[in-house]
């Protein structure tokens, strides 16, 4: 059976009591967080407030999934910049996230953060795989001693200029070389390369880690024109065991509309697999 989960960012300024009790009684069993939610100085989220969040998520019946918008909201980070104090910097932080992941009881972090990983003009692509390499490279010793593993997620043309096909992504876990670093899927961004977002499943069955159901109207599964159907049939074809997260980017419809048609629309897609 698919784990569905839903990223926090979707409940806004929401309690986080109120937040885990709807999306519970819909069925979500997964909890991913965008670290910005949880806090704007992460060195300042001491170990008694990690406690205390994964002590009431778990409580209400979830499993923190881990992290996602790894460095979103973030200042004087950067993933492919040629300044090499920068990147170090970035390596610093990835492994503060690997370490709260750890402490909240997560497992993997999805690396998207277009605007921190864009390459910047002038830039060659080449340098720009390489310096991204490195960085994730040096976090790889801290990512072992977590237990955490990096996914990372190709995104499609409206959000940057890297990584954004699913072959790019599994270029980049190559060099890296570590079984800490694997492979993120999102309907949303596989809606862009053109080939068959099911065949992207099944070509990449084998790095896959993670998986975020959404559309390219930016709403939530099922709430545009992508057929999930054949999507949840090429993840149970695979046996795919990880989780299915939904994670939308337009609250338009309000909170309580995507958090339920999503679920409504996910469930409805799997009874239909054969």
């Amino acid at each position: 059976m698919m784990k569905f989960g839903i990223c926090n960012e979707t409940f806004g300024d929401w309690p986080l009591e109120r937040a885990l009790a709807y999306a519970r009684e819909l069925g979500y069993t997964g909890w991913e967080v965008a670290p910005f939610m949880l806090t704007d100085d992460l060195h300042s989220f001491g170990s008694e407030q990690r406690l205390a969040y994964r002590e009431q998520v778990e409580s209400a019946g979830f499993q923190i999934i881990g992290l996602h918008w790894l460095l979103a909201k973030t200042n004087g980070l950067h993933l492919t910049t040629v300044d090499q104090e920068m990147r170090a910097r970035t390596t610093d932080y990835l492994c503060d996230l690997a370490r709260l992941c750890r402490d909240l009881g997560g497992k993997v972090m999805v690396l998207g953060s277009p605007q921190q990983r864009n390459v910047p003009a002038g830039q060659t692509m080449e340098s720009a795989m390489e310096n991204a390499a490195s960085v994730i490279r040096q976090a790889v010793p801290v990512l072992e001693e977590t237990e955490v593993q990096i996914a990372l997620e190709p995104l499609g043309h409206e959000e940057g200029n890297f990584l954004l096909t699913a072959s790019l992504a599994r270029q980049l876990q190559q060099m890296i070389d570590s079984d800490q670093v694997k492979l993120h899927l999102d309907v949303k961004a596989m809606s862009d390369e053109g080939t068959p977002i099911e065949q992207i499943i099944r070509d990449n069955a084998d790095a896959m880690i993670h998986f975020h159901a959404n559309d390219p109207n930016r709403r939530g599964p099922g709430m545009g024109d992508v057929d999930f159907v054949p999507i949840f049939q090429a993840l149970n074809d695979i046996g795919y065991g990880g989780w299915v997260s939904v994670e939308v980017f337009d609250y338009e419809p309000g909170v309580e509309n995507l958090v339920t048609q999503s679920m409504q629309n996910m469930l409805q897609a799997q009874s239909a697999c054969t």
